[in-house]
């Protein structure tokens, strides 16, 4: 393997890392020392290969489908837009989805509403599972979900017990993770 794709998947896997607001040493103490700091850090400069069964128990301990720990384009190169972590979202009307309360949307409406968020999130590579932050044609998606008017989805994800506060930083989409 060319050691500069060893560094771009060292590159997805911090980025990965670091939205879930992990430091190297937390994720070997939240791993119980399956993924030692020094390999993990080794593993994200591009040092030391990474095996397709070890990608794989750090998917699941990350909590993302595998492939969103590998670049996007083997030909791109390190530090291009792709490698730069998710896109910044900008919503005119700071619609923001708190997703630590999904389990407690009852179905259709929290099924649907999951898969949809799910969607959004590989899209963005954002994987920090506490808020997502909504664009405007994303509203448009969730009004027709919800059979409501695009001005109506902040209501109706309030009444599902979804909403989360917007942060007055602007409208980014790791801005109020934290």
């Amino acid at each position: 393997m060319p050691s500069s794709y060893a560094r771009r998947v060292g590159g997805r896997l911090r980025s990965v890392r670091q939205q879930q607001g992990l430091s190297l040493q937390g994720v070997e103490a939240a791993s119980r020392a399956e993924f030692k700091a020094s390999v993990l850090g080794a593993y994200e400069r591009g040092e030391r290969a990474i095996s397709v069964p070890r990608l794989q128990r750090l998917a699941r301990f990350y909590g993302v489908p595998v492939d969103q720990l590998l670049p996007r384009d083997i030909g791109a190169e390190p530090g291009s837009e792709e490698q730069e972590g998710p896109a910044e979202a900008r919503p005119d009307d700071g619609v923001t989805i708190d997703l630590t309360r999904m389990e407690t949307v009852s179905a259709p409406d929290g099924r649907s509403l999951g898969r949809y968020l799910s969607t959004i999130q590989v899209q963005r590579q954002d994987f920090n599972g506490r808020v997502l932050t909504i664009r405007r044609e994303d509203l448009r998606a969730l009004a027709a979900l919800f059979d409501v008017a695009p001005e109506e989805v902040r209501r109706r994800l309030d009444e599902l017990g979804l909403g989360h506060p917007v942060t007055s930083g602007g409208g980014s989409a790791t801005a109020d993770r934290r």
